[in-house]
């Protein structure tokens, strides 16, 4: 049983680090401008088509060694899925920066929407599917019995964490890093400081969307299939992530995926891998009506 407890923990470690590299695109967008951007998850359907298309392309000019064909798909992936979390930010949000909160609501769903239908008439309904890009993995030996993790996990637990550890550099220590944070602190004092605070929400959804590209490419590399609907149910779940560990809370959105990713684990095996959804909603409504602020999130106090 302990055995059993050690693997499902180093799924759900592996799973949890891309909710979390997801969950860091809304928690970002809603410290920001306090609003949910509700395409995000479509973003990452986006980045799991353009991964596939940069290992093709790759592979088709005869590149086969993993870091290079994962490097040169990463920078292509991220690259062209910032330029889409830059479109959405200047088509769906700034135009009705100043009109009710409901407006943008409305307007990401639409974005959600366009996205969806868009990927299914170039790819088309059926799933796509890339192959194995990294082989084999590590044996440990517990008595009698044995845990496996593959190289492919191992590499994601290493991408997410120097993710996650180079964002947390740009949040700390920049110039961009520091308007962000003056922004997210108070927008018009921002503003009246000389900050371009319409630029710095811009920079937020492309960073966001970089986090969900990186996202994508790990578990296009992990899983290995996709199709268009797949960025609802996984942003959901990334959404659940954000709020488990406090929506607008960096450190928060890590940590509440690995929550989740190791309960959604745990919940596969001991119960039935058939209703881990479920079990993600319905831990989303628990959150919500007990602790809606999170684990690392505060509660919002009135400006006076």
């Amino acid at each position: 049983m302990d055995v059993f407890f050690l693997q499902q923990i180093i799924n759900g470690l592996t799973l949890g680090s891309v909710y979390g590299l997801i969950a860091i695109g809304y928690t970002m967008v809603y410290g920001i401008i306090g609003m949910i951007n509700f395409a995000h998850g479509d973003v990452y359907m986006i980045s799991a088509y353009l991964a596939a298309i940069g290992l093709a392309v790759l592979s088709y000019f005869g590149v086969e060694s993993f870091p290079f064909l994962i490097l040169g798909t990463l920078a292509f992936t991220i690259v062209v899925t910032g330029v889409y979390g830059f479109v959405i930010e200047r088509v769906a949000y700034k135009p009705l920066r100043n009109s009710t909160r409901l407006a943008p609501l409305i307007s990401a769903i639409g974005i959600s929407l366009i996205l969806q239908n868009y990927a299914q008439i170039a790819q088309g309904p059926n799933q796509q599917g890339v192959p194995t890009l990294l082989q084999g993995g590590m044996r440990l030996d517990i008595g009698s019995d044995f845990v496996q993790i593959t190289y492919t996990k191992i590499f994601i637990l290493v991408a997410a964490f120097v993710g996650m550890a180079a964002l947390t550099y740009i949040i700390k220590f920049t110039k961009l890093g520091r308007m962000c944070r003056a922004t997210q602190q108070d927008r018009k004092m921002a503003s009246i400081l000389g900050i371009n605070t319409d630029r710095v929400i811009s920079y937020v959804f492309v960073i966001g969307a970089a986090m969900a590209a990186l996202a994508g490419v790990l578990i296009t590399v992990n899983f290995g299939t996709f199709d268009f609907y797949a960025g609802f149910i996984i942003g959901i779940k990334a959404f659940t992530a954000a709020v488990l560990g406090g929506i607008g809370s960096l450190p928060g959105a890590m940590l509440g995926g690995v929550i989740l990713g190791i309960s959604e684990s745990l919940f596969a095996g001991l119960v039935n891998s058939d209703y881990k959804d479920v079990f993600s909603f319905a831990l989303l409504v628990l959150i919500l009506i007990f602790r809606p602020q999170g684990l690392l999130g505060r509660p919002l106090v009135a400006k006076v």
